[in-house]
């Protein structure tokens, strides 16, 4: 399974932007998807996931009503969408995904895109 994160980018705090997470090799379909970001000096953090049945969701209380995932199982996508961006969303965003199928595990990880906002 390979994941390409993009849509990263460089933006002022108050804009929006849209990531994106291409999955190759496996279907997204039945399968959990994570977003995840790291900031420079901070451990790894869980942002927002898609879980394996598609419908149900779940949230970073940081970023709980301004950012939202999707997926689109044809597309083999999922999507982030993150609204008010603020400086402290600054991080280097990666998605991931289970080996197994309903598991709320992440094994497999993109190569993650930078997203930079500036106050």
């Amino acid at each position: 399974v390979q994941l390409q994160a993009s849509g990263g980018g460089l933006v002022q705090a108050g804009d929006s932007l849209r990531l994106s997470c291409v999955a190759s090799g496996r279907t997204i379909n039945g399968f959990h998807m994570g977003w995840f970001r790291q900031a420079p000096g901070k451990d790894r953090e869980f942002v927002s996931a898609s879980k394996w049945s598609g419908i149900s969701t779940e949230y970073a209380d940081s970023v709980k009503g301004r950012f939202t995932i999707s997926r689109d199982n044809l597309k083999n996508t999922v999507y982030l969408q993150m609204n008010s961006l603020k400086p402290e969303d600054t991080a280097v965003y990666f998605c991931a995904t289970a080996r197994f199928p309903y598991r709320a595990e992440y094994d497999y990880w993109g190569q993650g895109t930078q997203v930079t906002v500036s106050s």
